[in-house]
């Protein structure tokens, strides 16, 4: 009796193509040959009596059963991790099994590393992979279990549970103050080398959020140099004493202590970011990726 599924090879092979857009890519993933890789596509369209992929020597492209046999594909290996996902963490009573989670650098570096902390010694045998970007990742079509994002959420179908609110503040070197001085008002700030952070999503400086006399003020900062990609660029700026920059209390609570930083316009703070942990609905987690997430959303942040 022939093997039902001998095939599965060769449409893991053709997800993995597509997923990183060339054979040569592909190759490098699965530490084979481009020519192996072409050979195993062929036997997969062959045995579907359909064209799957358009090759040219510059690039790939779907076809339109290709579209749908690649979303078939995704969806049936999704079933098998979460098949074996749901088999970790059965042995021996103890949780086990691994979690991958994309987090941004400002959480990763400056949040995260206590709470991963406290969570390895409740659960020593859980492995977190961690990916630190700025990137928004695609959760389902890279395959992590969870991600941490800042702000709002757009409606994207995926399930958000609130982190914290960060709350924010500005910050400038003691050099900085002893040779501009301390504004004292927010129209002040016009004045200063302040350090703006170009967001990636839309290219547009990212607006100070303050308040003065319990107003909500959105004041946008205007400075020659700008940062883009990871906002801790504008932190490290204004401890070399560039300038003033606002963050997060959690960044700043430390650096304010060890007196490498000050605070600037007190008075103007009061509002705050959110941070939430998010993963895909209709992945069944695994009992490593709960634990986690029960974890991040029941502590109290320091």
């Amino acid at each position: 009796m022939s093997r039902r599924f001998d095939h599965l090879g060769d449409v893991e092979t053709f997800v993995t193509v597509v997923e990183k857009g060339s054979l040569t890519a592909g190759a490098v993933a699965l530490a084979t040959t481009p020519s192996v890789l072409s050979r195993a596509i062929t036997r997969l369209e062959t045995r579907l009596g359909v064209q799957l992929l358009r090759r040219t020597t510059r690039r790939l492209s779907l076809t339109e059963q290709g579209q749908l046999y690649l979303a078939q594909s995704r969806a049936a290996f999704a079933l098998i991790d979460d098949a074996e996902r749901a088999m970790q963490g059965q042995q021996d009573g103890e949780l086990t099994g691994s979690v991958r989670m994309s987090v941004p650098t400002t959480y990763a570096h400056h949040r995260l590393p206590a709470l991963l902390q406290r969570f390895a010694a409740h659960c020593p045998q859980v492995r977190v992979e961690l990916n630190i970007t700025n990137r928004n990742v695609d959760l389902v079509a890279e395959g992590y279990d969870l991600a941490i994002r800042l702000g709002q959420l757009p409606d994207s179908g995926l399930v958000a549970r609130k982190l914290e609110d960060a709350p924010m503040c500005l910050i400038a070197a003691p050099g900085y103050i002893a040779r501009a001085g301390a504004p004292e008002r927010i129209d002040a700030l016009a004045r200063h080398a302040c350090l703006p952070f170009v967001m990636p999503s839309t290219g547009r400086v990212s607006p100070w959020i303050l308040r003065d006399e319990g107003r909500d003020v959105d004041w946008t900062p205007q400075g020659c140099l700008q940062v883009s990609d990871d906002v801790l660029g504008v932190v490290s700026l204004a401890l070399s004493g560039l300038g003033i920059c606002q963050t997060y209390d959690f960044i700043a609570h430390d650096l304010v202590a060890q007196g490498r930083a000050v605070e600037v316009l007190p008075q103007a703070r009061g509002r705050s970011r959110p941070f939430s942990v998010i993963y895909a609905p209709h992945r069944r987690l695994s009992s490593a990726s709960r634990a986690l997430i029960d974890f991040l959303t029941a502590g109290e942040r320091a």
